[in-house]
């Protein structure tokens, strides 16, 4: 089956192409509300997924006073956090948020002093609520409250400073600081995805970067779609993105600003450049040359040089990823006769396959922890996203769909986002699954997606 995932039609792919917000800081909690207690925290199963999720209250937030701001009065806001709040911990798998219009309404005084006999009768075992205030210059307050339900405690607090207009970065912000707190894994609500937007006909399709928040809200066009895109990836600081783009009608490797929307060669080379990485301190850019049929990995300073050769095996070398440290790439290559998965050091050095299973692997990606390696697996007619160890231990297949690709982490290595080919359709659709395998989830999109880049926390 062709595929932009065989190595032998990587080449190929690229050729017909050619041929053819706002920083918080935080706001103090509301005057005269007790201090924060320590409660043991509840214990979220996040091995076991959706086979058990923690039953969790969240109210609707109220307001002190209604006040119109540019987003809308503050009862709204209110009402629209507590929705995003509540979806993000029912999409992470862990939670089953109660239905917040079968909630008792929350006055502002309850904000910080909660009637635990209610909320323990409602059966949830932790309440998640807040306010919505409009400060007198302009910004919004959003304060957050957790609560252990169980042992009548509060486990956390934390307050937003924000413009009306990213009233759900806050939202996304209180989620994580219930998420964080509950599980003890690492916040990922408030980061973003870079993908490849398709439309049109095959023959024809237009291809572009598009951007949106990690649950596929403000969502927005980055390139107009004039010159084909493909594989953009997040640095790890935000800034910037790199990507392949057909400017020129060749295939080359672009360092993109979002700020101001330029583009700018990482080499300036006749050779086909493809698969673009930033390394974990934003010094380079490890990206794949094409040079007499063979292709080969190599990195150069981000901000342009002489780029420097990294592998030397006959074949197609491609698909660099780099170890959150910095010391190590996970490639994959077909020097072996089919495509598997190697590791080296960073310089090059030290060379060594560590996927030895049935079939193929392609598009590797190291996790943010350090400890896994997600991939896609091709075999038995089917594409589908596995992790193993970084020694090539532990293989576990998460998805079993026709064909499901290029997988990209979220910024606590627990969530993969990829994206899956639909069988007859042919669409292209953005999806997300947990380390469980159990918690699959589609990521709605205003066209066909493919090519997702999770990005790191927002600041």
């Amino acid at each position: 089956m062709k595929t932009r995932l065989l190595l032998s039609a990587v080449l190929l792919t690229v050729s017909s192409y050619a041929a053819a917000q706002t920083a918080q800081k935080p706001a103090p909690p509301q005057p005269n509300t007790p201090p924060a207690q320590s409660g043991a925290p509840i214990e979220v199963d996040v091995v076991g997924g959706m086979s058990a999720p923690t039953p969790i209250a969240i109210p609707f937030m109220p307001t002190p006073t209604a006040r119109e701001t540019p987003a809308g009065t503050t009862t709204q806001l209110g009402r629209q956090v507590t929705e995003v709040i509540t979806a993000d911990l029912r999409n992470s798998g862990l939670f089953n948020p109660l239905p917040a219009d079968r909630l008792a309404p929350v006055s502002n005084d309850q904000v910080t002093a909660p009637d635990f006999g209610t909320w323990s009768s409602t059966g949830a075992s932790a309440l998640v609520q807040g306010f919505v205030r409009a400060n007198a210059d302009g910004s919004l307050t959003v304060g957050c409250y957790l609560y252990d339900v169980v042992t009548k405690t509060e486990l956390t607090r934390q307050g937003f400073n924000v413009a009306p207009t990213d009233w759900r970065r806050a939202a996304h912000k209180c989620a994580d600081v219930a998420y964080a707190r509950l599980t003890g894994e690492g916040p990922y609500f408030e980061s973003r995805i870079v993908y490849i937007s398709e439309a049109g006909p095959k023959a024809r399709r237009i291809k572009r970067l598009a951007i949106m928040d990690q649950d596929g809200a403000n969502h927005h066009f980055l390139t107009n779609g004039q010159n084909i895109a493909l594989t953009p990836r997040f640095a790890p600081n935000q800034q910037p993105l790199v990507y392949m783009s057909y400017a020129g009608d060749r295939g080359r490797v672009y360092v993109f600003d979002m700020r101001t929307g330029q583009q700018r060669l990482v080499v300036n080379s006749p050779n086909l450049t493809f698969a673009p990485r930033v390394s974990p301190d934003n010094r380079y850019v490890v990206f794949t040359m094409s040079i007499a049929g063979n292709a080969n990995i190599y990195r150069v300073p981000i901000g342009g040089g002489e780029p420097q050769r990294l592998t030397e095996a006959p074949g197609i070398s491609t698909g660099g990823s780099y170890s959150p440290d910095g010391s190590k790439i996970v490639f994959e290559s077909d020097r072996s006769g089919t495509q598997q998965l190697y590791v080296m050091n960073a310089d090059g050095s030290n060379e060594h396959r560590i996927s030895f299973g049935e079939g193929r692997y392609a598009t590797p990606s190291w996790s943010p922890r350090g400890d896994s390696i997600a991939f896609t697996k091709i075999g038995g007619g089917k594409f589908r996203i596995g992790v193993m160890s970084p020694s090539g231990n532990n293989e576990r297949i998460l998805t079993d769909r026709w064909q499901d690709e290029g997988p990209t982490w979220s910024p606590n290595g627990r969530v993969l986002s990829f994206f899956r080919l639909e069988r007859g359709s042919g669409r292209s659709e953005i999806w997300s699954v947990d380390l469980t395998g159990a918690n699959e989830r589609h990521i709605l999109t205003p066209l066909d997606g493919s090519d997702p880049s999770w990005g790191p926390l927002l600041p």
